[in-house]
């Protein structure tokens, strides 16, 4: 079987945690913590960078530090995983979810602004696969209504838009290093701090509403509680095996964006079946991921059978939150024609370090022997 996804180890992980362990702290914010944020504010210059035990838990810290209170509004897409609106329901939020756009499953910018009301108090940007949303009109609507934009950049690690990195352009960024991202520390992630009014405040919810990481570096001469916070912060377990994988981060890319080049060479003769990844001009692939949309559900699911039968394992991704359990008698009611479509049709391929050419040809001819049928 030619799994979904298999987790890359570069072979210097367990050095590393060893190394943590007999340093004789493994509590978070230590020498593994240091060395990845360092990492990040030198490569891509964010303002701050902290690591987090997951995504989620940065979203909830953007939460947090943008005030969100019972009522508040916040725009994001429904074509998106349900951290994206947990961390804003927990603060009494109300979503209000906006389509994708029809070329991919990214919020349509240009449906924001007719959702705006006196109550709107943030916009989240969810780069979909690594993609870049538009940004520029983003931000300029953001600017104009006097709101936040948080960028949940959980799958666009080294993915740019208009050669500024993502995660890097909203007030707030957060990204994901699970196990089935590009870089990965089995759970894990991180929030970006882009503007300088929230730097301070941002350590402080970090370490559980004190201020010791202040504490820590003789900036205070005693650490107490000084605002609200929760333990956020990864142990340097974590984060030294993250930063093993961060020592390979050109490698890794190189390989996957490969794979994704691959595929969409091998596939593209269906594009008249089947709809393949739009990449904008102002954006760049990562290789996170690589989708086909298929016409509709029954379609996909033969097709899944298909590739099983074949020892393939290929998966569907979202399934839009508008219409989830939770949120469906929470929903205004407008129709989000482009997340249904997705929800409905799109499939993900395998795609990991270790998956081969030999293999991605192998799949991409699974697929076109299906859909010629």
């Amino acid at each position: 079987m030619i799994p979904f996804n298999k987790p890359f180890l570069t072979g210097k992980e367990t050095a590393y945690i060893e190394d943590a362990v007999q340093s004789g702290k493994i509590s978070g914010n230590g020498k593994y913590t240091q060395l990845c944020q360092e990492f990040f504010v030198e490569r891509y210059g964010f303002k701050k960078a902290l690591l987090t035990t997951s995504c989620t838990d940065a979203l909830e810290m953007a939460a947090l530090l943008i005030d969100i209170q019972p009522g508040d509004e916040v725009i994001m897409p429904a074509y998106t995983f349900v951290s994206t609106a947990n961390a804003f329901v927990l603060r009494g939020a109300k979503i209000v979810f906006a389509d994708s756009m029809d070329s991919n499953p990214n919020l349509d910018a240009d449906q924001i602004e007719p959702l705006i009301t006196e109550k709107t108090k943030a916009i989240v940007a969810v780069h979909y696969g690594g993609v870049a949303c538009d940004m520029d009109t983003i931000m300029a609507v953001a600017k104009k209504h006097n709101l936040f934009v948080i960028e949940d950049a959980a799958q666009a690690i080294d993915s740019f838009y208009k050669g500024k990195p993502l995660g890097g352009i909203g007030h707030l960024g957060t990204f994901s290093f699970h196990e089935t991202k590009n870089i990965i520390s089995g759970e894990g992630g991180m929030l970006v701090i882009n503007d300088e009014r929230f730097v301070e405040r941002a350590e402080i919810i970090w370490e559980k509403g004190t201020n010791r990481a202040a504490f820590w570096r003789g900036e205070v001469d005693k650490y107490g509680w000084v605002d609200i916070g929760s333990s956020y912060l990864p142990s340097e377990v974590i984060a030294a095996f993250l930063y093993a994988q961060l020592e390979h981060l050109d490698e890794i890319q190189e390989k996957r964006i490969a794979i994704w080049n691959r595929y969409l060479k091998n596939l593209d003769n269906l594009k008249s079946q089947v709809r393949l990844p739009e990449i904008p001009a102002h954006a760049t692939v990562n290789g996170h991921l690589f989708y086909l949309v298929l016409k509709d559900e029954d379609l996909r699911q033969n097709l899944i059978s298909h590739l099983r039968k074949n020892q393939i394992h290929a998966v569907f991704h979202y399934l839009g939150l508008h219409k989830s359990p939770y949120f469906e008698d929470k929903h205004d009611g407008r129709s989000l024609t482009n997340c249904d479509r997705f929800t409905n049709g799109l499939l993900r391929l395998p795609l990991f370090f270790d998956l081969t050419l030999d293999q991605v040809d192998q799949i991409s001819d699974c697929v076109n022997e299906f859909l010629k049928k």
